[in-house]
């Protein structure tokens, strides 16, 4: 049986996580791979409740109890999901990890980063991905991306500028703390070159 791989893709709001984590899973595919497209919150049906409460309650979450959601989702979405498929030699593809957390509710929330990571650990049995994607962009011209689309902001989206400059600030020091797992790449290269950046990345950590 073929080793699994566990991929996940980190970024602010509108740096392209959802097409680079299509164009992988096709090429994947392509080559024979078995695939898990997953994403967190949302990727079980416990974690598509919790989205719903993180991401669309009308009113305000307690930052800690946002943390806790968040953790409580990736327990279960780690230990009935993720750990299993790649135990089945499936490679996972998943937008969103721990990384998203510490950037968010650390930085974003001004909470302790280090305590949010350790939660995390804790709650997936210290689960880390063999590579991470950082998909770096300026908040300025992600934002330019999402008005772009045309649809309610959820509670993260629809933060302040300053905020976002923070989740941007934590994402590049967690990668310079962690070459070994994470690939940065500027988001606003063309998509095909951002494509064959991380197919040959995920190629190297196969071989």
């Amino acid at each position: 049986m073929s080793r699994g791989l566990w991929v996940t893709l980190e970024g602010g709001d509108g740096s392209g996580k959802t097409t680079q984590a299509t164009l992988l899973e096709e090429w994947l595919r392509s080559r024979g791979r078995s695939v898990l497209r997953t994403r967190e919150p949302g990727g079980t049906a416990v974690g598509v409740l919790i989205r719903n409460i993180v991401l669309h309650h009308p009113g305000d979450i307690a930052p800690r109890a946002e943390a806790l959601l968040y953790a409580a989702d990736r327990a279960h979405h780690v230990e009935t999901l993720v750990r299993p498929a790649r135990e089945r030699g499936d490679v996972v593809i998943q937008d969103r990890y721990l990384d998203s957390s510490v950037a968010y509710q650390g930085a974003g929330r001004v909470l302790d980063g280090n305590e949010i990571r350790d939660l995390s650990l804790w709650a997936t049995g210290g689960a880390l991905p063999d590579v991470t994607v950082l998909l770096d962009l300026d908040p300025a011209v992600a934002r330019g991306r999402l008005d772009a689309v045309d649809k309610p902001f959820d509670r993260l989206e629809a933060e302040q500028a300053a905020f976002h400059e923070r989740v941007r600030a934590a994402f590049l020091a967690l990668a310079a703390a962690e070459p070994e797992r994470f690939l940065v790449l500027d988001a606003t290269r063309p998509v095909d070159e951002l494509a064959a950046a991380i197919r040959e990345r995920v190629a190297a950590a196969l071989s």
